[in-house]
């Protein structure tokens, strides 16, 4: 297979510098890196080939080779061992650890030990409709990694230190070599700290941080719905090793109300309507997270009709006009009725049926419209789809 040429491959011209190499080739290390591109062989060949072509334009010796005498001329000098650089040297290690130090969180060749900052922390809130609406002050409790009182997260016993590590001289990272290569990998011996601990806490027994719960009173802004989230910085886990600490999220559910339902700014509900309300008209009382309010029925009012009172819904979190809420009539039939009752409902649908065009538009409407259709075959029935 032909090799492509190695400016081509990382996209720079003749004239880039070594750190425009190692800029390229970082960009397309985070693109290609078989970790992230799992089962993907295009990827991983387009990875190597980046690494090949990033080893020989960062080394000025082999980079003097390829341009005057191309492929042949850096195969050459590897088969034959001459030549700066060949063998893994430091050249091509450097951007492994740059490039790996930027993807994976890796500290950098020649750097400090590795700090680490505390892991954010995710805490579920249940909150009824009106606490959600109009905002809540809740007091939680948070179990979490804190910083020993005791050592102040040095791990340390009181009267001793931490010794630098012999293993990786306090960098927290140690060079492994395999094959051609050089890789930089978190220290064995001191986890990456960078520093051994041999008189350690009593009580965090070393780690410099322990389990704590904490309470926290948690400010709930008005107007928040379900998957919002309310961001407590510095709340979370202790970092380590002079990290800084974590994040706490409150992540808001918001339980179903057993009248209204939201969506958004609006609100909504059903509200019975007895017959007589509906045929004759009148007033109502609707409820709201306010209070109830009068709703005035039209005469004739349909069961389904929708009436909508104006700002009785949410107001934003994120700013914005208060919503609606809207009010659907259910028309209610009435249930255990006596005797006299049946009869005086009999008497009133008999009267009706005199009339029904006129008191009943919406069933005479359905009615013609059922008998238009079967009177098209002609014989009193449907035609039957083919």
């Amino acid at each position: 297979m032909t090799k492509r040429d190695y400016y081509k491959v990382l996209d720079v011209p003749k004239t880039a510098t070594e750190q425009e190499v190692k800029k390229a080739f970082r960009r397309l290390a985070m693109k290609y890196h078989p970790d992230r591109n799992p089962h993907d062989r295009d990827a991983e060949a387009r990875f190597k080939e980046a690494k090949e072509a990033s080893e020989v334009l960062t080394d000025s010796h082999k980079r003097a080779l390829y341009d005057q005498h191309g492929h042949a001329g850096v195969e050459a000098a590897a088969r034959s061992g001459g030549g700066r650089g060949f063998g893994g040297g430091d050249a091509f290690s450097d951007i492994f650890g740059d490039v790996f130090g930027d993807i994976f969180g890796g500290s950098r060749r020649g750097g400090r030990s590795q700090v680490f900052r505390g892991a954010d922390l995710r805490y579920e809130l249940q909150l009824d409709l009106d606490e959600a609406v109009f905002g809540h002050q809740v007091e939680i409790e948070v179990a979490k990694l804190a910083e020993c009182e005791t050592c102040h997260g040095s791990g340390a016993a009181k009267g001793s230190t931490a010794t630098t590590c012999d293993t990786c001289g306090g960098v927290g990272q140690v060079r492994v070599s395999q094959g051609f290569f050089q890789l930089q990998q978190t220290c064995p011996h001191c986890r990456g700290t960078g520093s051994i601990i041999r008189n350690p806490c009593d009580t965090c027994l070393g780690q410099g941080r322990v389990r704590r719960t904490r309470k926290l009173a948690v400010k709930i802004p008005a107007g928040v719905d379900t998957g919002d989230r309310v961001r407590l910085s510095g709340e979370g886990e202790a970092g380590r090793n002079g990290g800084p600490p974590g994040d706490l999220y409150v992540e808001v559910h918001v339980r179903e109300h057993a009248i209204f339902e939201r969506e958004a700014e609006h609100l909504s509900c059903e509200v019975p309507v007895s017959f007589a309300t509906a045929a004759l008209g009148g007033a109502i009382d609707v409820p709201t997270l306010e209070g109830d309010v009068s709703l005035k029925i039209p005469a004739e009012t349909q069961s389904g009709r929708v009436f909508r009172l104006r700002d009785k819904g949410v107001k934003p979190v994120r700013g914005g006009a208060r919503g609606d809420l809207f009010c659907k009539v259910v028309v209610e039939t009435p249930v255990h009725l006596s005797v006299e009752q049946r009869e005086l409902v009999r008497q009133l649908d008999e009267s009706l049926k005199l009339h029904a065009g006129r008191h009943a538009p919406r069933e005479k409407g359905f009615l013609e419209g059922v008998r238009r259709f079967f009177s098209r075959t002609g014989d009193g029935t449907a035609k039957q789809p083919r």
